[in-house]
């Protein structure tokens, strides 16, 4: 009797789609949210779920951005799950006031929490309203895993953040600038660019203090920096918002509800990356602020042309592999598309089934060549990229197994980069930024070839 029966499992077992995660080509979306929690000034990340969420995503950002980082959490037990988590919730928030006296908690659920239907907005307005007393601004925002990336996340706490502190107002000069997850350098130069425009930038988040500032002679439970309460409040009332991302629905994103809400005018652009990017952002800011690109920027860009020019013949034609958050993978297709590099495969984790549509709306010549996969781990990304013969990978720090397998250099970029030391200093945006990973790329493919030489060489 047992014979025939695991004859007939066999073949049902053997025909069993695959649908495990192998080496995930993404991270969670309470991650996210810590990351834009973490750019408010005075405020401190707080997951409701369970502590190994919490020291999953202190690890992740520890690794990448070198800094301490102290994110609370409701810390669930197998009672919790039964029975709820509001007195968890409730003994976390006090800890957190009592020890950090923080000016804003942003809240995250994480996937736990959801799955039990955790009723969190619900349970802030009880644990308010049973405690007397001033409390911090409180900002919750839901982020379950099983449903979204950390960009995902990242966004939707951006979102939750302008929907809880962003006010009606008399109309100012100041500017919205909604980046996106890019490195503390790119929101440093982001902001440079708007002050040289003559324009006071109000950025959301702005971390690029709070995760890579200064050495303390002692230590800060909450970092210095961060966007101040008061200029999100005056967000409802700004001349514009910038908004960069490609991959987004308007109407969920922070910039949409910002216009209709307040009537703040939304500029919806793809991150400024490589000269074509990096032109329409800068004509943005000139239809804003009414004045010219400042000289300096337009010296940059010449100079960043004049680059292309002098290493045009090291690359081109060269193929790449490209993969990542959404966003950043649009953008740079563009970039390697205008200095001759063809990107073979771009891929992401999330799922959005728009990515393909964006590159070819900016690279309409790449529809011949390029693969594009979504909701991918790196073992889809390997299987595929193994037969496009890629002369190079550009991604985060997880993808080194991948360009180890396929024998080629890896153009570290965008988060998480875990096994180099100037993951916050990376600069991917403007001009500047694109001089910076064209210099970078070239390298790689000038070194590669002097490797492979039986004699090498020393001069060029």
């Amino acid at each position: 009797m047992i014979a025939p029966t695991l004859e007939l499992l066999e073949p049902v077992a053997a025909s069993t789609a695959f649908t495990a995660t192998r080496n995930a080509c993404k991270l969670c979306a309470p991650l996210g949210a810590c990351l834009a929690f973490r750019g408010i000034e005075g405020a401190v990340p707080f997951l409701h779920g369970s502590q190994g969420c919490s020291t999953y995503i202190r690890r992740y950002m520890i690794s990448h951005f070198k800094e301490p980082l102290d994110i609370a959490c409701s810390n669930f037990s197998e009672a919790t799950t039964v029975f709820g988590g509001k007195e968890n919730l409730r003994a976390g928030l006090e800890n957190v006031i009592r020890q950090y006296s923080p000016q804003v908690i942003g809240i995250a659920t994480t996937c736990l929490a959801e799955t039990i239907g955790e009723d969190v907005r619900f349970f802030l307005g009880e644990i308010q309203a049973a405690r007397p007393g001033p409390w911090p601004t409180l900002i919750h925002v839901a982020t379950p895993s099983y449903a979204g990336t950390h960009a995902e996340g990242f966004h939707a706490a951006i979102r939750a953040i302008v929907d809880a502190v962003a006010e009606a107002g008399p109309r100012h000069e100041a500017v919205n600038l909604l980046p996106g997850i890019v490195s503390p350098a790119d929101i440093r130069y982001l902001k440079s660019i708007l002050v040289d425009f003559g324009v006071e930038p109000i950025v959301l988040s702005d971390y690029s203090d709070t995760l890579d500032g200064p050495t303390w002679a002692e230590y800060q439970r909450i970092p210095k920096g961060g966007t101040p309460l008061a200029s999100i409040r005056r967000m409802g009332s700004a001349r514009a918002t910038v908004e960069f991302g490609s991959t987004w629905e308007p109407a969920s994103t922070a910039g949409s509800l910002l216009t209709e809400r307040f009537g703040v005018p939304r500029h919806a652009l793809p991150l400024p990356i490589g000269v074509v990017g990096t032109d329409r952002f800068f004509e943005v800011l000139e239809t804003i602020t009414g004045r010219p690109t400042p000289v300096a920027h337009q010296e940059e860009r010449g100079r960043l042309i004049d680059a292309y020019v002098d290493a045009h013949k090291y690359i081109f034609g060269k193929r790449a592999v490209v993969y990542g958050e959404q966003d950043l993978v649009v953008a740079l297709a563009s970039l390697l598309a205008e200095i001759g590099v063809t990107p073979v495969l771009c891929a992401s984790g999330a799922k959005t089934g728009l990515m393909k549509q964006r590159i070819l709306g900016i690279e309409p010549d790449l529809e011949r060549e390029m693969v594009v996969m979504e909701g991918v781990d790196f073992a889809d990304i390997e299987e595929r990229a193994a037969g496009l013969r890629p002369d190079l990978v550009i991604g985060n720090s997880k993808g080194f197994a991948l360009a180890r397998k396929l024998k080629t250099p890896l153009i570290r970029v965008g988060f998480p980069i875990h096994d180099r030391v100037d993951g916050p200093r990376l600069l991917h945006v403007g001009y500047r930024g694109a001089q910076q990973l064209f210099d970078r790329i070239a390298n790689a493919v000038i070194e590669t070839a002097q490797e492979a030489s039986p004699v090498g060489y020393s001069y060029m």
